[in-house]
């Protein structure tokens, strides 16, 4: 280390040397020696291993969120919550990691998707997948038979997602149940061993004809072609309640007890979509598969639709935004005595619904607000740094959401701008008048209208045209 300072030191004056030498506009020959000698003694002096270069990006499959795009972020949860909250639900949260045994053997072929890591204090330990497996896991630790609980946190997997772009409208929900497809599977004549991995076949028919799934099954999975063919006469249907009941009407699925169970359920199913009054909105979809192996019976997604480019034409999927089912046999595999407790569950494509507002307001051209900024305390002259500090620490007190400009006097006009930049609706203007009187001048930021508030009023005044309550209690 030593040995390097003396030659870093070297280096410097050297460089000084021939700085020097151009300032005083000596000899080519001469600037062109010292030069030589500069270079000489940096390659003795070799890079300097301490100082590493970075790469600036993110992790491949993650992102940053600018202040924009954090705001749409915190609107879309914010909806989503309050829904969970009106319909009674609960929240919990659980480690961002599990033991590795608590994950493995849930996701039949996406376990491959689990993200592993390093033995840290002799435990195997390996990132969430989903929230669904550390909650059944949760559970059968705590005993717990009855919850209605929502959590928010991220999941990890190895994959590359990517976004469809386009215009949407609306969405719709596609059902179906486990039982059904195992019990159709079964009369086609699809082996016990055969059930999932062809069950992984049938979930691509969101994305690729049947004529690839079928080749897939066939010359992948080693089925019989007559009984790919069986199983498309089936899978490529979907429709509603007539379409339950027609099945149940089947003479080879009617006979299959699991089939006839799910059958059942879902014809009660929509009897209650029907109470509720959005039975058009859901889509009964033999080929929905959902490829989790945890799901007990009903399975369902609710995919997004695309505006149709011309008058007439079908409305696109251009993806699940949400999707889940039952599954009442996960927490017996925690549980020390096997005990069965019914679960069922939804996860919702959080990034995916925001990718598509941001897409959406960008077409839009909508500004988006990053602050929550009620009013901004600003000064008409200079050397009122204290008195706006002694404002807005007042507003702060009483629960207004307030800030000021850091400069010691800025203009006027600056902090008008920066009010109609950050979509902040009121400024309270502080004057030297405005002292002598008492009185802060109120500035609506749209109207341009400024009246003259008695101090003692200001925050009820600001609180009366935000709509916030009046009283913190």
């Amino acid at each position: 280390m030593a040995e390097r300072a003396a030659l870093e030191e070297l280096v410097k004056l050297q460089g000084e040397r021939v700085r020097g030498l151009k300032q005083q506009k000596a000899s080519a020959e001469l600037i062109e020696e010292e030069v030589a000698k500069l270079l000489k003694l940096k390659a003795q002096l070799g890079p300097d291993e301490s100082k590493q270069k970075f790469v600036l990006k993110t992790p491949k499959g993650t992102r940053d969120y600018s202040p924009r795009q954090m705001a749409v972020r915190e609107k879309v949860f914010d909806i989503i919550i309050r829904c969970f909250k009106r319909h009674g639900a609960e929240v919990i949260d659980t480690p961002v990691f599990e033991l590795k045994e608590t994950l493995m053997g849930k996701y039949g072929e996406d376990s491959k998707l689990i993200y592993d890591l390093k033995d840290q204090g002799g435990e195997l330990l390996s990132l969430r997948y989903d929230l669904t497996v550390p909650f059944a896991r949760y559970l059968a630790m705590n005993k717990l038979t009855n919850i209605k609980r929502y959590h928010i946190a991220k999941v990890y997997r190895r994959d590359n997602p990517a976004m469809t772009r386009g215009r949407y409208r609306e969405f719709y929900q596609c059902v179906n149940d486990r039982r059904i497809l195992d019990g159709m599977f079964a009369i086609c004549g699809v082996s016990d061993s055969k059930f999932r991995t062809i069950c992984s076949s049938v979930d691509k028919l969101d994305k690729v004809s049947w004529e690839e799934v079928k080749n897939e099954m066939v010359g992948e999975k080693g089925l019989a072609p007559e009984v790919a063919d069986r199983i498309g006469d089936y899978v490529q249907q979907h429709g509603g309640v007539s379409l339950v009941e027609q099945l149940l009407q089947d003479p080879k699925l009617s006979q299959n007890k699991q089939a006839l169970e799910g059958l059942g359920d879902l014809k009660l199913l929509f009897e209650y979509l029907t109470l509720f009054g959005i039975d058009d909105k859901i889509s009964f979809d033999l080929s929905l598969a959902r490829g989790l192996d945890y799901y007990t019976g009903v399975i369902y997604e609710a995919v997004l639709l695309q505006t149709p480019a011309q008058a007439g034409e079908e409305p696109l999927g251009v993806g699940s935004v949400a999707a889940g089912g039952r599954y009442d046999g996960l927490v017996g595999m925690f549980d020390p005595k096997g005990r069965k407790v019914p679960c069922v569950g939804l996860s919702i494509g959080v990034e995916r619904i925001f990718s598509i507002v941001e897409q959406r307001l960008e077409a839009l051209e909508e500004k988006i607000r990053t602050t929550e900024t009620q009013v901004l305390v600003a000064s008409a002259q200079k050397k009122l740094l204290e008195e706006r500090l002694k404002l807005v620490s007042e507003l702060w007190d009483a629960g207004i959401k307030a800030e000021l400009l850091y400069k010691k006097n800025p203009k006027l006009l600056n902090q008008l701008q920066y009010c109609e930049e950050a979509g902040i609706p009121l400024v309270a203007i502080i004057g030297e008048q405005e002292l002598k009187d008492g009185v802060i001048k109120l500035r609506s930021v749209t109207s341009r209208e400024e009246v003259d508030v008695r101090r003692e009023d200001l925050v009820e005044e600001i609180k009366r045209r935000t709509g916030q309550p009046l009283c913190i209690c």
